[in-house]
């Protein structure tokens, strides 16, 4: 009995939720031998649930559908979770940075859409972001842009989880409004 319930709940355990996975690039690389040129293939993916999970990973192999699933494989195995405000944007700005690529996400407004670009936008549709302005400095190499990126969504906290560190309620860390300052007393004319 105790045996067919580690079996079903290991079958649970692998029939995950479905990815949906974005090929953000693929570089062909030569190694020169005797009797000529091997070529291999390099391949960076970035999969999510579109519900605030995402992760790469880049894969390599002598043919370009081998090295997509190694790099999926990879990417499914390190996957993080990133808090979303109402489920579409980011909850306040931040700012990643990985070598030399930086990049600065900010929250928008409804309907704005995903103005990001390459690596970025692919790390954004994955994820299920659908309101955020993006603009990456420095690096364009697309392996520092998703790391960049990916560093600051770590950075990204929701009220629940700073109530949560500082031990307060969720109402007391959101403003309702700026409350009107005490009044100032009037200055007195000599």
């Amino acid at each position: 009995m105790a045996r067919e319930d580690n079996r079903r709940d290991r079958r649970d355990r692998d029939e995950t939720p479905e990815f949906a996975d974005r090929l953000v690039a693929i570089n062909r690389v030569s190694k020169t031998v005797k009797g000529g040129k091997r070529f291999g293939f390099a391949a960076l993916v970035v999969v999510g649930d579109q519900k605030g999970r995402v992760g790469f990973g880049k894969g390599k192999a002598k043919e370009v559908p081998e090295a997509i699933r190694k790099a999926t494989e990879a990417a499914k195995r390190g996957m993080m979770r990133v808090p979303l405000r109402e489920g579409r944007t980011l909850h306040h700005d931040i700012e990643g940075r990985h070598g030399a690529g930086k990049v600065v996400m900010r929250t928008a407004p409804h309907g704005t859409g995903i103005i990001a670009g390459g690596p970025m936008r692919a790390v954004f549709e994955m994820l299920g972001l659908q309101d955020v302005v993006a603009k990456s400095n420095g690096s364009q190499n697309p392996y520092n842009m998703i790391r960049a990126t990916l560093d600051g969504l770590r950075k990204q906290t929701s009220p629940r989880m700073v109530a949560q560190r500082r031990g307060k309620k969720v109402a007391d860390i959101l403003r309702k409004g700026d409350e009107a300052p005490a009044a100032a007393p009037e200055a007195v004319e000599a």
